[in-house]
């Protein structure tokens, strides 16, 4: 079982993951009935489509809702945070105060000399990456199966219901986020994360090789399964492995090969098949990977309790004696 910290930790990113989740279902609703309310015209009815600039009603819908979610968040957050301006210092302070650049220094050297730290951002690095990959691949593959199904064009459009898939997979992120509350306390959170990541590899593999629109979707679902353990999972193991005095600027570092993760998935145009060919790859690597961490941690946390236990013998030996 967890330690009591790590326990905590785990319940905490456990219960954020639901609440997203379930903020995350009721907008997929709310979307796909908004972006049903009318088709997408011009602001200005004189005009033609092609013609027109602004545009309002159809898929533009909920934009606009989310565009005013934004608003009132930002409110909220006016209002209701208080700013950390830090602790100020005079003249001679802010002289030996360091560079900017000194955290992401000291962080680079940290996490080039601690192997579980590397390991640990290359994994969140490929889970992350492919998580943002299926995001824009996931659309033109459901439709490319649907016109399969329906006998259609490449050329021809066929409808699906968006919000409602999207709704989906939400319910199934809000599920794993409470299986992982349930296996947390049954099994180590680095040895969860192996079965995690494994489980993702075998449901993308599923969606290369399958023609067929229910078993795609099915195996969609299972992978945003993997994504609703993911979240606390993850975050309970950096919260272990990463140094709360570095933590801000080595979670900057994680987001560097994210980041160049997807980039380069969009510039290199890929298709459906491609695209999830290419985060089967990066999951496959990641299952290693973690594999490899889990064996480093496992061991240490072994090693710590059984040199923990033959301490508690020995003093026990010399109150004895």
């Amino acid at each position: 079982t967890f330690p009591s910290n790590q326990d905590k930790l785990s319940s905490s990113f456990s219960t954020a993951g639901f609440g997203n989740s379930v903020i995350a279902i009721l907008a997929g609703l709310v979307s796909n009935k908004a972006a049903s309310h009318g088709k997408l015209r011009p602001w200005d009815a004189s005009l033609d489509t092609k013609e027109g600039m602004f545009f309002v009603d159809g898929y533009l819908n909920p934009f606009d809702i989310a565009l005013l979610a934004l608003i009132c968040c930002g409110i909220c957050a006016t209002f209701l945070w208080e700013e950390n301006y830090g602790e100020s210092g005079g003249k001679e302070n802010a002289e030996n105060s360091p560079k900017w650049y000194d955290g992401l220094k000291r962080a680079y050297k940290t996490t080039i000399r601690n192997r579980d730290i590397l390991l640990c951002g290359l994994v969140s690095s490929l889970f992350e990456g492919s998580m943002y990959i299926f995001v824009f691949m996931w659309t033109p593959a459901m439709q490319n199966l649907a016109k399969k199904e329906e006998g259609l064009g490449e050329d021809e459009s066929v409808e699906l219901p968006y919000g409602l898939i999207f709704s989906t997979f939400m319910v199934c992120c809000m599920t794993g986020s409470s299986l992982f509350s349930i296996v947390a306390e049954r099994m180590k959170g680095e040895a969860l994360a192996v079965v995690v990541f494994a489980v993702s590899s075998v449901a993308m593999s599923l969606v290369i090789v399958s023609s067929n629109s229910n078993v795609t979707f099915i195996a969609m679902n299972i992978f945003e399964i993997c994504v609703g353990m993911y979240f606390p999972v993850m975050g309970t193991m950096k919260g272990m492995i990463v140094p709360e005095d570095q933590r801000a600027a080595i979670y900057n570092l994680y987001r560097i090969p994210l980041n160049f993760i997807v980039v380069s998935s969009l510039l290199a145009h890929l298709t459906a098949t491609q695209g999830f060919v290419a985060v089967t790859i990066m999951l496959v690597t990641a299952t290693f990977l973690q594999l490899a961490l889990a064996r480093r941690r496992l061991n240490v946390s072994s090693l710590a309790d059984m040199s923990h236990l033959q301490s508690l013998a020995m003093n026990t030996a010399k109150i004895k004696l």
